[in-house]
């Protein structure tokens, strides 16, 4: 994805020169493609997986990566939604493996973190990607802002309860990661805690993807253009006014530093055992062709199988037979 470079240290990233919130948002809009007749799809030489994550050690710049781009897969919307939807009889199957392996024994459980900037689709994934699942085989949690008992807590408390259970799909909207985003732009921690707390990251994922939990990291690539025309769209429309928030123009002014905060936490935090996925986020329907493309990656990785029963088939038939 970027060429290897040396990692920042602590706060060298403060130095650069940059001019975020500038990003370019050329050919956004629900219907263009890229390259491609209508309904044509294009095809793909690797996983979605490999060509999305952020590799392990690499230092990131997100102004290298195009929030409106299709890098692979359907080249325009027509082709991404009939792919997305020919998606859900996979997923599901999949999902009803992974839950029905969980009554065996199999620990096995996959975890969903969306993190983003505000409007890049947190809440539109639940509803379109995570809408073609079983919703009883799924735990949801929106994080929002650390209520006074959290905070007399270490941060990661909070993240522990919610976590999915052998076989179910969780997914986080927001998560712990926003101890090392709001904290670090709001400067709510002293920079020594805050830099501290991505190993403490590290760790604890380790230790859930040891414990069976396939962890997928997507972070919503949203340009600040798309950002300014989804905030528009909301105050034109009078029921979309209870999604609309004043804080968020104030938040606008933080942009450049929000990115920098995001790349911080994606170089620091991709890691083997839970690698992050940079997923262009402009156009809301490869957004959700991508994330449920991931997830099928992910699943098909996992393998789950129905177990066998263990009671005699025939003898359970002759006995319903005879009642």
């Amino acid at each position: 994805m970027a060429k290897k470079t040396k990692s920042r240290d602590e706060d060298s990233g403060k130095d650069r020169d940059r001019d975020k919130g500038e990003d370019k948002g050329e050919g956004k809009g629900e219907g263009k493609g890229e390259g491609k007749g209508e309904g044509e799809a294009r095809e793909e030489a690797a996983p979605l997986s490999g060509l999305l994550r952020v590799p392990a050690g690499e230092r990131l710049d997100l102004r290298r990566f195009d929030p409106a781009g299709t890098p692979s897969g359907p080249a325009d919307k027509a082709a991404g939604l009939a792919a997305t939807a020919g998606m859900a009889g996979k997923l599901a199957s999949l999902q009803e493996r992974l839950y029905a392996a969980s009554t065996a024994g199999d620990r096995r459980r996959v975890l969903l973190v969306l993190q983003g900037m505000d409007t890049s689709g947190k809440g539109g994934t639940v509803k379109h990607v995570i809408g073609q699942f079983n919703p009883s085989g799924c735990r949801i949690k929106a994080f929002k802002a650390p209520t006074p008992e959290e905070r007399e807590h270490p941060f990661l408390w909070r993240i522990t309860k919610p976590l999915p259970q052998p076989g179910e799909i969780g997914i986080f909207d927001r998560s712990h990661y926003e101890d090392v985003l709001v904290a670090r732009v709001r400067e709510l921690v002293p920079r020594s805690r805050l830099n501290r707390r991505y190993s403490q990251i590290n760790d604890f994922e380790k230790s859930l993807a040891d414990d069976g939990v396939s962890i997928v990291k997507v972070f919503l690539h949203i340009s600040y253009e798309e950002q300014r025309a989804r905030l528009l769209a909301r105050l034109d429309n009078p029921d979309k006014h209870w999604k609309f928030d004043e804080g968020d123009i104030e938040e606008r002014a933080a942009w450049p530093a929000y990115q920098e905060a995001y790349e911080l936490a994606l170089e620091r935090c991709s890691t083997d055992a839970a690698p992050w996925f940079i997923v262009p986020a402009d156009r809301k329907w490869y957004r959700n062709w991508a994330i449920s493309t991931l997830l099928l990656e992910h699943l098909e990785a996992i393998g789950p199988r129905y177990p066998e029963g263990d009671f005699d088939v025939e003898e359970c038939r002759r006995r319903l037979l005879a009642t």
